[in-house]
């Protein structure tokens, strides 16, 4: 286990030398002039050595990587043109919205998609496995923004039971957040549900299939108990992949749903960072979520190990 541990660290390791690599030279080198491009076509020459100045920019491609990957390091993201602060104030302050956001929606997604997912399996060839597979392919094929100006539509509009958007705030207190919240992470889990839904019958089907699978039953056990006893840990195997994938969607590819509910998170800030072309920003915060999606892949194969043991017996 400690062998298969220590592989996956090194693996994980390389994969973020590789994307700083390639965060660094798309944002900073490819472009060109970093400061020119942030100041824009008209901006004066005093104006961009200036910024340039500031910004550190005078050195080697090389040094100037390896103070970036430093300051990544050690917490210092620098400061942003934009919002004249640390940008490292700005990430701890959006991601105290957007992780909540991210779990709670990953939260609703496991719910409504496990048992889903394991009831259309044991009734396959039903209408009750055609049905949820038609209402599981509606949810993939409309996007979650549809999704969302719907719920404000039906919820905070006609039924005035939600906010159309905002943020309170978590020194208000923990209930008036989560109404926050609850729009924006129906809104996310809902084609994430859908997805994990069928990845979850697909695999306990497959499961199912398995000759001690037969020799289970063959012993006597009922259906139920094959499926809880023997189907779903195997078949957790492919649903923790897409979990976990889910969960670094959640975190960095809520930029739309942000927006629509006006929400102060990470995503947003990535957006207003774009749109002000601001590269402290984008360039830290992308980085940042490269970490957190190469760091939940790294928990994922930890997970696997744990489920099946024929992987720690490999390692």
């Amino acid at each position: 286990m400690l062998r298969y541990v220590f592989g996956r660290l090194i693996s994980l390791v390389l994969t973020l030398i590789a994307a700083s690599l390639v965060v660094f030279f798309t944002i900073e080198v490819i472009p060109g002039d970093p400061a020119a491009f942030m100041l824009g076509l008209n901006a004066e020459p005093e104006a961009i050595a200036a910024l340039r100045a500031e910004l550190g920019l005078e050195g080697s491609v090389i040094n100037r990587y390896g103070a970036w990957v430093s300051g990544l390091i050690t917490g210092d993201l620098g400061t942003s043109y934009t919002y004249r602060v640390p940008v490292t104030e700005l990430v701890m302050a959006r991601l105290w919205i957007s992780l909540p956001l991210a779990l709670y929606a990953l939260a609703l997604s496991v719910v409504i998609a496990l048992p889903l997912g394991l009831w259309a399996a044991a009734r396959r060839g039903t209408a009750t496995d055609a049905g949820i597979m038609g209402v599981t392919q509606l949810g993939i094929a409309v996007p979650n923004f549809w999704f969302a100006m719907i719920l404000v539509l039906i919820f905070a509009i006609n039924l005035r039971w939600f906010s159309a958007g905002g943020f309170p705030g978590w020194e208000n207190g923990l209930w008036p957040n989560l109404k926050a919240l609850t729009l924006p992470a129906i809104a996310l889990a809902l084609p994430q549900a859908s997805i994990l839904a069928r990845v979850m019958r697909s695999a306990v089907l497959e499961t199912l299939g398995q000759d001690y699978i037969r020799t289970a039953r063959a012993k006597g056990l009922t259906g139920r108990q094959t499926v809880w006893r023997h189907a779903f840990r195997n078949a957790l195997i492919p649903v923790m992949t897409i979990i976990g994938l889910q969960f670094s969607f959640l975190i960095a590819g809520a930029i739309i749903i942000e927006n629509v509910f006006f929400l102060p998170g990470l995503g947003r800030l990535i957006f207003q960072g774009i749109t002000q072309r601001d590269l402290v920003v984008v360039e830290s915060v992308v980085m940042l979520l490269v970490f957190a999606v190469v760091l939940v892949t790294f928990l994922v194969d930890i997970a696997y190990a744990l489920i099946d043991p024929r992987l720690r017996r490999r390692a």
